[in-house]
């Protein structure tokens, strides 16, 4: 009889996007070791309270913490049913010892080991959204006076600047970064609580001595190294935090996803476009396209985000009075998911954002195209000012407006004349000179375009100052 090997299948978001730093975090091999340093720490702790625990049996631990079997501990689970109980076993067998988990419950193992695979993750996402801030105040910068056609509808509305849409979305994820580092700076970790919250068994370990089983909680709780810890829960840490965590993930995912969306219209009017690399190819069949995949990709991610928010949200809220099986199936795939797709999405994006370009000629003609259009607002408020009605000055202009976009599109006519058709009517109380003179300066003139950019770059600034490592960061390559 042939054994039959299950065929191993592979998590594409962790093989496929993920960097190795997140990689690592949430391997399976990188868990088990951290599981056994948090034991070892225990341990450490529970000797130095006065637990009897020879230092060779700690010694020996150390010693194989980084020796990982997978497959012999899969077949023990097989037999025990429980992943924990057989990561015990394979631990105590490879060291020669039985003194790991004393005291403790599965989830003062688990709560506490995944809590610390969150918290590390966070703070490499945090970096990089660090790094992705630099790069988009670098832009904005670079294109600040580059005029383009903003559009409301995806229809051309008014004139702005290429750096002040940069900078739009850029302020709004320099405020989701804020949270990021809200959440980063408040993380509360579980602790050692036992079985139902309590912390009954470590009493017992202890003589009932309430304040060695306070030490021991404080020194494990510096060895996960994070900020604060929760007083009052049961087996598990409430599950508003994994909402909280997965919502400022996708939160943290909108700006640069609204940009890439925007990027990929641009691409489509051929004004900008997300570079495109020696070799690659847009289309197996269409050797002209140059295809905006890597925005699409990141769109694609927060799509993913958003469906691991919602299985987030499906269990906040729906707590049982302590852990259940339930809760564990989907966190097994919303934590670990949630952090490759961000992780990808920001590797992508950084790679765009590296890459891109914007084109001024392509710019400059549909510039002169809608112009005339882009202006009538402005030409609105100057017949105002001259004593005109605003209703009837937009009646007029509504009426020119329309009538020249029908001719534009059915070819009556091959220019826009729309400045013409209003100097001609003697509603619109502005000459022909006076209205040219509107439409040249709106080539020049985006509004409170620049100063809304300086304000954002500059908070940008102050942001990257601090934490100059981050933002130097530069993504990997990507397929």
């Amino acid at each position: 009889m042939v054994d039959y090997a299950p065929p191993v299948i592979p998590n594409v978001l962790a093989e496929r996007y993920a960097s190795p730093a997140i990689q690592a975090i949430w391997s399976s091999e990188g868990r088990i070791v951290l599981e056994r340093e948090f034991w070892i720490a225990v341990m450490k702790a529970q000797r130095d309270l006065g637990l009897d625990i020879p230092q060779e049996a700690i010694d020996a631990y150390e010693k194989v913490k980084e020796q990982v079997d997978t497959a012999s501990i899969m077949e023990r689970e097989r037999v025990t049913r429980h992943d924990v109980k057989a990561r015990i076993e394979e631990f105590n067998d490879l060291a020669g010892h039985q003194h790991v988990h004393k005291g403790m419950t599965s989830r003062d193992l688990t709560e506490n080991v995944e809590q610390l695979q969150v918290f590390r993750s966070l703070q490499i996402i945090r970096d990089k959204s660090i790094a992705t801030l630099s790069r988009i105040s670098k832009r904005a910068e670079q294109w600040a006076d580059l005029v383009i056609t903003a559009r409301t509808h995806n229809v051309a509305a008014q004139p702005t600047t290429f750096g002040k849409r940069l900078a739009m979305f850029g302020e709004e994820m320099l405020s989701a970064h804020a949270a990021i580092q809200d959440l980063v700076d408040r993380y509360q970790v579980r602790g050692l609580k036992g079985a139902v919250g309590t912390q009954m068994d470590q009493l017992s370990l202890f003589e009932g001595d309430a304040a060695k089983v306070t030490a021991l909680e404080e020194s494990v709780v510096a060895h996960l190294g994070m900020p604060a810890v929760w007083t009052n829960v049961g087996q598990v840490y409430p599950r508003s935090l994994d909402f909280r965590v997965v919502a400022a993930l996708t939160d943290l995912a909108s700006g640069p996803s609204s940009l890439c969306k925007t990027l990929r219209l641009m691409a489509g009017h051929e004004t900008a476009s997300e570079g495109f690399a020696p070799g690659q190819t847009g289309s197996s069949a269409m050797p002209h396209k140059m295809n905006s995949r890597s925005c699409e990709r990141v769109n694609g991610f927060h799509v993913i985000l958003k469906g691991h928010l919602t299985m987030a949200s499906g269990l906040a809220g729906d707590q049982w009075n302590e852990g259940d099986v339930s809760c564990s199936v989907v966190r097994r795939v919303m934590l670990p998911d949630a952090f490759y797709s961000i992780d990808g999405l920001f590797e992508t994006f950084l790679t765009v954002l590296d890459q891109m370009d914007a084109y001024p000629a392509v710019i400059s003609k549909e510039n002169a195209h809608y112009l005339p259009f882009l202006m009538t607002t402005t030409i609105m408020m100057e017949a105002v000012k001259a004593g005109v009605g605003r209703e009837t000055a937009h009646k007029a202009i509504k009426e020119h407006a329309v009538a020249t976009v029908h001719d534009l599109r059915n070819g009556k006519t091959a220019t826009n004349d729309l400045v013409a058709r209003l100097a001609g009517d003697e509603r619109i109380p502005l000459d022909a000179n006076r209205l040219e003179a509107i439409v040249a300066s709106g080539e020049r003139n985006a509004g409170a375009a620049s100063s809304q950019i300086s304000a954002v770059t500059s908070s940008i600034a102050k942001l990257t100052a601090t934490h100059p490592e981050a933002a130097a960061y530069k993504p990997g390559g990507i397929l």
